[in-house]
């Protein structure tokens, strides 16, 4: 029999608060405190691709309105274009601009330098495999 502590329920509860806890280093580390999670994510989605506002919402899990308001918001600071779709004039495409582009890169690679510095300071040859090893579990569980 399995202890308690590798149960789904305890497994699940453990990775919640690690989680949490590394989405706020990494909101601490790349100071990106006046943005919002959602406003956050469709950065990171459109740094991937130009998509309609109501794909974005479909992706993030949000109303329409919702997400069209947080459109309007990163519009408004420069971060997001919009451009007339080339296949149907009536839609338009979303887009980062150069300055959201900056901020998406340098997030990245604040975000990326913190967790490879603490990777190697806090971390043996050994438990470096182990989280290496832990990866494909991790991919597998996000889909």
């Amino acid at each position: 029999m399995a202890d308690s502590h590798s149960s789904p329920l305890a497994v699940a509860a453990e990775l919640r608060v690690v989680f949490s806890r590394l989405r706020r280093r990494f909101r601490d580390v790349a100071q990106v405190d006046e943005l919002t999670p959602t406003q956050t994510a469709v950065l990171s989605r459109l740094s991937r691709a130009d998509l309609s506002s109501s794909q974005l919402a479909a992706a993030e899990r949000v109303r329409p309105q919702s997400m069209a308001t947080t459109v309007g918001v990163l519009v408004e600071r420069g971060f997001v274009e919009r451009t007339p779709d080339p296949a149907d004039g009536r839609r338009l495409v979303l887009s980062l601009s150069s300055a959201g582009r900056r901020m998406v890169e340098g997030t990245r690679r604040d975000r990326d330098e913190w967790l490879a510095r603490a990777i190697a300071e806090r971390f043996t040859d050994d438990e470096r495999a182990t989280l290496v090893a832990a990866l494909p579990l991790m991919a597998r569980l996000a889909e």
